[in-house]
């Protein structure tokens, strides 16, 4: 027994540092270092609610963009202020619609005077919001506008102070608005020659390069609430921020169609069917050629340059550095590939219906064809049998004279 005793105690020594190595084999190789110098931890387990990938809709990020993911290069510039330099301005974007159309607001009332079209938007130079809060707006085409120096508040009273009181400006309202937020700061170039540009997701307002051709800007400009020097240059942030709006709002718009859409694959294997009539299945079609109109085939889209910076390099790299930092081409191009999976079921899905209504056709031409028949045998037989019983006695007498 004696034996016996210590040969288990021997197996239970030499197994427990194969077990242990064993272990430290499955482990990540970044972990292995802090497991030997600490004691494991009891695991603690989180209970987490199921959720159902066809039906479950994601929470939609409200102060996350793709720019925010660039914040921190601007961290050191913010920490260390100059005496040139202002206090730091809110740049906020609000989309509520599809399509603005411009110029109702030639004749409102509540505009400022000197408010004025500006290259493809309508400029307010200045605007007076909540306690006495000067900024400057642009309007776009593309149902979004871009505020200077106005928070995220006064933005949206200028919405309801101007654009919903424009009549028939607004084109098919966002059942939510789109919001962009970002920062700026003036730095007069005069005092310390900083240049405009995009730093993380900091806007410098500073030196800009002089114009190709000068007539872009209007003659007479009037009292304003940034410096004139970068006027076009906000106004270049303004459009490609204003781009980035819209995109957000068709974006969010094509997932709820999505969403609705997401459950007839499942549909289709559990009972054969698309669980959906021809007319609703137009509709959707429908919705999905206006979303590659909207992206696409709009006079201003996506992806195209605007005409303005052909001749300007300079108002170019504005406009594309924040292109690029907010993603807009990736982000289309990913849009146009779910509308092209979208498109695609689509279309087996009208194969399906095509196949199933030609089916239907053909039993209905069936069914009319024995109808035809009945209704002939009914009508017509009677005479049909009598022919026959005479056509067989007469066989019978003939076959007796034989």
């Amino acid at each position: 027994m004696l034996a016996f005793a210590r040969s288990c105690i021997c197996r239970q020594q030499v197994s427990r540092p194969v077990q242990q190595r064993a272990f430290r084999q499955l482990r990540p190789f970044s972990s292995v270092a802090e497991s030997d110098s600490k004691p494991p931890k009891t695991p603690v387990v989180k209970k987490v609610a199921k959720s159902d990938p066809l039906t479950d809709t994601k929470p939609k990020p409200k102060e996350v963009t793709p720019l925010r993911r660039s914040a921190s290069v601007s961290l050191p510039f913010r920490a260390n202020p100059t005496p040139t330099r202002s206090a730091i301005h809110p740049v906020v974007t609000l989309a509520t619609s599809e399509r603005y159309v411009l110029s109702r607001l030639r004749s409102h009332l509540e505009l400022p005077a000197r408010a004025q079209a500006l290259h493809e938007s309508w400029w307010v130079p200045k605007w007076v919001g909540k306690d006495g809060k000067e900024g400057e707006v642009f309007v776009f085409s593309n149902g979004s506008f871009v505020c200077w120096g106005l928070d995220d508040e006064n933005a949206k009273l200028f919405a309801k102070e101007i654009i919903d009181k424009a009549t028939g400006m607004s084109v098919v309202r966002l059942k939510e608005p789109e919001t962009e937020e970002l920062e700026f700061v003036v730095d007069p170039s005069e005092l310390s020659g900083a240049q405009t540009q995009l730093h993380g997701d900091l806007i410098i307002l500073g030196k800009t390069e002089p114009l190709d051709e000068p007539d872009l800007l209007p003659k007479n400009l009037p009292a304003m609430a940034f410096p004139e020097e970068s006027l076009l240059a906000r106004y270049a942030y303004s459009q490609a921020l204003s781009r980035s709006t819209a995109l957000s709002a068709l974006e969010v718009s094509l997932d709820n169609y999505l969403t609705s859409m997401s459950m007839m694959p499942h549909t289709l294997a559990e009972t054969g069917k698309p669980g959906m009539g021809r007319h609703q299945l137009i509709k959707k079609l429908g919705e999905l050629m206006k979303f590659r109109q909207l992206l696409n085939l709009n006079r201003e889209n996506f992806v195209d340059v605007p005409d303005l910076y052909w001749s300007e390099p300079g108002l170019e790299k504005y406009f594309k550095s924040m292109s690029n930092a907010l993603e807009i081409g990736g982000r289309t191009a990913s849009l146009n590939d779910k509308i092209t999976y979208a498109a695609e079921l689509q279309a087996t899905l009208r194969q399906l219906l095509t196949e199933s209504s030609g089916h239907s056709m053909e039993l209905i031409i069936i069914i009319l064809i024995a109808v035809e028949v009945v209704i002939a045998i009914i009508r017509d037989g009677p005479e049909l049998w009598e022919l026959a019983k005479g056509s067989k006695h007469d066989d019978a007498k003939s076959s007796k004279l034989a």
